[in-house]
């Protein structure tokens, strides 16, 4: 096939490189590289990409493979293609290892009913790079799935849903923070380490109760609070933070009234102190007025508690509110998104079916030629089953009409010939000549018999051929004569 020069790899540097020439075209050639596979297909896993736009199932997904062997020499190998490869107008085994040449001619598949070549024709031939880089075939890169296009569904978050500049829940945390701190600065400035270092005995019992609340205060400002808190890391996807403007104002209002009224509590407990060190026994009637006062800041620091917490629940209403119109508008927006999807997946099924179609006309093209083809081989075998028959008829016939002994009407047993040329089985003219000495046919005087060889292994090697009746009828008959003979 080809030159007798094997097919090595040219050095690139040297400006020459072999490839597979696209024939009659200047694009779409094949480079081979040295010391690279190189395999050519229809699907995604190989370095050439074949598709056709005639007749797309032409070629199989991975249809053949070149490599190099040990001493550098190129080679191709049909990879079980349906339509096979070809090299030099022959068709390769599957799996089998051929060498090519330059000047090789190789074709991917076969050609389509009423055309007279292939579409995927090349040849072998080694060209300068600079001519033949501008014609070469694009590599495969697609080496991906096919699940680039799932669409994932949209999460709203309390940033998208929140308009510039509004005040809502997300402010929450960072509000009630700022309060905190505020909150602390007037009590420690109030001298609370000195109440906390005065004997409870000095107390009010009702002042030292609180105490518990007002370390609490330290980190969450009020018990309520932290349930607030809590409500905004659950509601952040809250679909209307302006509606609970008004409830997050009033909240923060309440907050910085309770703690201006511990503050006061606080001033009032450092007071009751300081005047019961001075005057431990005089001016009780100041003591008892303050401790007045102190109850009464009390009261209405449980009042202020009462209606921070009646916001809360308030507050947990509205969030819950919101959190329902929320959930109707995220299954909303998922009945539209699943009637996009929907709509998508009716289009790929469309583009499915089409391709479907298309694929099945091409098969449907396909088994036509193979109909054909195989139809084409079928005549031609019955022509030959048809001459075969023939010649084994006038075989028959030529043993039946010029190699019948005309006395016993069977095939020559160990013919003779006479002088007369006529020729009969040995026995038969033996037996004939005991009542007269002449030919049966020409009624010459019989004066000689000469055995022929060449009668005898002709009509054994015809009579092998034939039936198995009349090859036993022969060795029944030869047994039988040569019995008479020795009796």
């Amino acid at each position: 096939m080809g030159e007798p020069g094997s097919l090595v790899t040219g050095d690139r540097a040297g400006g020459r490189s072999w490839c597979l020439r696209r024939v009659g075209m200047d694009a779409e050639w094949l480079l081979l590289e040295d010391g690279n596979e190189v395999t050519i297909g229809r699907g995604f896993g190989v370095t050439y990409q074949l598709v056709s736009k005639i007749c797309p199932l032409m070629i199989s997904r991975n249809h053949c493979v070149l490599k190099q062997n040990v001493e550098g020499q190129w080679t191709i190998m049909d990879n079980k293609s349906l339509n096979g490869v070809w090299l030099n107008r022959q068709r390769l085994e599957p799996l089998n290892v051929y060498s090519i040449h330059k000047g090789d001619h190789i074709q991917l598949g076969v050609p389509l009913e009423n055309k007279e070549n292939a579409e995927y024709e090349y040849e072998v031939t080694e060209e300068e790079w600079d001519r033949m880089y501008p014609c070469l075939a694009p590599k495969n890169d697609q080496m991906t799935g096919k699940n680039k296009g799932l669409r994932t569904k949209r999460k709203f978050s309390l940033d998208e849903l929140e308009g510039p500049g509004a005040e809502g829940p997300s402010n929450l945390k960072s509000k009630i923070s700022k309060v905190s701190c505020e909150s602390g600065q007037p009590v420690k400035s109030h001298g609370k380490g000195e109440v906390a270092s005065q004997p409870s005995e000095y107390l009010d019992p009702k002042l030292t109760s609180l105490e518990p609340s007002e370390k609490a205060t330290e980190v969450h400002v009020y018990p309520g609070s932290t349930k607030v808190i809590e409500l905004h890391h659950k509601k952040q996807k809250a679909s209307n933070p302006s509606a609970s403007h008004s409830s997050l104002a009033l909240f923060k209002v309440t907050m910085s009234r309770i703690l201006k009224l511990k503050t006061q509590m606080q001033e009032k407990q450092v007071a009751v102190l300081n005047v019961k060190k001075q005057t431990q026994k005089g001016n009780s009637k100041k003591i008892v007025k303050m401790e007045q006062e102190l109850q009464d800041l009390q009261s209405q620091l449980c009042a202020e508690q009462a209606q921070q917490q009646a916001r809360v629940e308030q507050l947990e209403k509205t969030f819950q509110e919101e959190e329902q119109h929320l959930q109707d508008l995220e299954k909303e927006q998922g009945e539209e998104d699943l009637k996009q999807q929907l709509a998508q997946a009716l289009q790929e099924h469309r583009a499915l079916m089409e391709e479907l179609n298309r694929s099945k006309k091409d098969f449907e093209a396909i088994i036509q030629a193979k109909n054909k083809e195989l139809e084409q081989t079928k005549e031609e075998k019955e022509k030959v089953q048809a001459q075969k028959e023939e010649v084994l008829s006038h075989v028959n016939d030529v043993l039946e009409n010029e190699l019948q002994c005309i006395i016993c009407s069977e095939y020559f047993i160990e013919a003779v010939t006479l002088n007369c040329a006529h020729s009969f089985c040995s026995y038969c003219i033996s037996e004939w000549m005991k009542r007269k000495v002449e030919c049966p046919i020409c009624r010459k005087d019989i004066k000689s018999q000469t055995h022929s060889l060449v009668l005898d292994n002709c009509i054994n090697k015809m009579v092998d051929n034939l039936s198995s009746e009349v090859k036993e009828r022969r060795i029944v008959l030869i047994r039988e004569r040569k019995a008479k003979r020795l009796s």
